[in-house]
């Protein structure tokens, strides 16, 4: 299962469909003994996967007036909303937890991972800090530094404290799904089949979920690599900058690539995909096979949709040749798109730093950027998607960064909790993605964005619904950003040192305009 994304021509490849959850309200308060039996339900209903009866019983039992039970209640609902991607009510819940036991590990480790849900890493980061100062034996917390660490391209690091947590807590399954993708990201696939197959084997017997059968179906196509080396390449292919010209239709760069020693052919740069993507008839003409099928699911009105995953013997960009490249085969193909599905490449899912500018229309590609005069700097976090952190009036929010994109857009999550004036004027808008047509897509005047020092003031966004690629992630995605933000400058994506940096173009536009 597998993550692209894209605005105006969103794609947005998803992973799971987790049902949503509106809780019933109780009124009335329950005893400490009725809340003790509902809390021993809940805790049964949580392990065989049975999430929404779950809620219910922590939901039941949080009614009561002893504190002891309240924490044990409300512990129960962060961890259950968490789990049915319920992002907002997680963090809400975990703010009345911290507020019962604000120095207990367990809590702080709970709105750490809340915090996270909604994308505010650098909070969560703390939390897991502090809970690690509390009780430093905490699996749960040390997995949140593990993840976070993941996120900024310290995988040694974060494989470390994965490891740790999991001999803390060896049957805990999110670890070893946690293990899973940093193996599969240092490109250690039969390590990370195996860590993806232990997640599946904790899971209840009865658990049909679609992110259950992408883990089976994951570690199938890991392990068809067999003895094949993921992204091989000669030496000194790591050691030098591979320099890439480039030209831009339609507000989307296009570059010249080889699939299997074949001819040229356009590839759309495109960070918001999480693998090299090539359409059913580029595969079959070059011999590209799949090796398993998969689930995605994207903005438009089909939902679910079935594609296949493939491995290209080699992909040529430039001076750049690769072997054995993992690609995400679009196979069926959608119909009824005005323009025809593209190929698409990402060097940040080859794990590859870049420099893109659009003045010299250069690409540079390589495992270590140039330290160049910058006007911002920004951080970088990569958790199957290149994002930044930003402000959206006055409340963060994560952005995507997606060179395949076009234009600046905000989720239908984020404008909700917008304290903005009614009466401005939706205006609707024709988008569509790898599900086909959104039909509820708008454009929202009059919002105000801000990157550190880079700000948009009374701008117009477009409003997408980002809520499947949010459960995919396991986080609340703010919106995306593309070729509108980074056109003005010289922007490096750098994994090395976890940060964008922008030096502005002579002539760029200003932001605040």
């Amino acid at each position: 299962m597998r993550l692209s994304l894209r605005t105006v021509t969103i794609l947005a490849a998803l992973l799971v469909a987790l049902p949503v959850f509106v809780a019933r309200t109780f009124t009335q308060a329950v005893s400490p003994e009725a809340a003790e039996v509902q809390l021993q339900l809940a805790d049964m209903l949580y392990e065989q996967g049975r999430f929404i009866e779950a809620f219910d019983a922590f939901e039941l039992a949080g009614t009561v007036t002893d504190t002891r039970l309240r924490r044990r209640a409300f512990s129960g609902k962060v961890r259950t909303r968490l789990r049915m991607a319920e992002f907002v009510g997680a963090y809400d819940d975990a703010k009345v937890l911290i507020d019962l036991s604000p120095r207990d590990p367990e809590a702080v480790t709970l709105h750490g991972d809340a915090l996270w849900a909604l994308g505010r890493f650098q909070d969560s980061e703390q939390r897991f800090e502090e809970a690690l100062t509390l009780n430093p034996e905490s699996s749960r917390a040390r997995h949140g530094r593990a993840r976070s660490l993941a996120s900024r391209s310290q995988l040694d690091q974060a494989l470390d404290e994965a490891q740790a947590a999991l001999r803390l807590s060896p049957r805990d399954g999110e670890i070893h799904h946690t293990v899973g993708t940093i193996y599969e990201r240092m490109r250690r696939y039969e390590e990370a089949a195996n860590a993806y197959g232990s997640y599946v084997n904790l899971l209840p017997n009865k658990d049909r979920s679609v992110k259950a059968a992408w883990s089976r179906a994951e570690v199938e196509f890991l392990r068809a690599f067999k003895s094949k080396v993921p992204f091989e390449a000669d030496p000194a292919v790591w050691k030098q900058l591979h320099v890439v010209p480039f030209r831009t239709v339609n507000e989307k760069v296009m570059v010249k690539a080889k699939v299997n020693k074949g001819a040229a052919m356009d590839f759309v740069l495109d960070t918001g995909s999480e693998l090299t993507v090539i359409t059913r008839d580029v595969a079959s003409r070059l011999g590209v096979k799949a090796i398993s099928e998969t689930l995605s699911a994207g903005v438009g009105d089909f939902g679910l949709r079935g594609l296949q995953v493939g491995r290209i013997d080699t992909l040529t960009i430039g001076t750049l040749e690769l072997r054995n490249v993992p690609c995400l085969i679009k196979n069926p193909p959608l119909r009824g798109l005005p323009t025809r599905e593209a190929e698409s490449f990402s060097p940040i899912s080859l794990g590859l730093s870049m420099l893109i500018d659009y003045g010299r229309q250069e690409l540079v590609i390589g495992s270590e950027l140039p330290q160049e005069p910058y006007d911002y700097r920004l951080p970088l976090r990569v958790h199957r998607l290149a994002m930044v952190q930003g402000m959206v009036n006055d409340d963060p929010a994560n952005f995507v960064v997606d060179t395949g994109g076009q234009v600046i857009s905000i989720s239908t999550d984020t404008a909700s909790g917008l304290d903005r004036d009614q009466s401005v004027r939706q205006i609707p808008l024709k988008v569509y993605g790898t599900s086909g047509w959104d039909k509820d897509a708008f454009l929202l005047p009059g919002v105000h964005l801000a990157f550190q020092g880079i700000q948009y003031s009374n701008f117009p966004v477009v409003v997408l619904n980002l809520r499947a690629p949010s459960i995919l992630l396991g986080f609340q995605l703010g919106g995306i950003v593309g070729h509108k933000f980074l056109s003005p400058y010289r922007a490096a994506l750098d994994l090395k040192t976890s940060e964008i940096r922008l030096k502005r173009l002579p002539g760029g536009a200003q932001a605040s305009n």
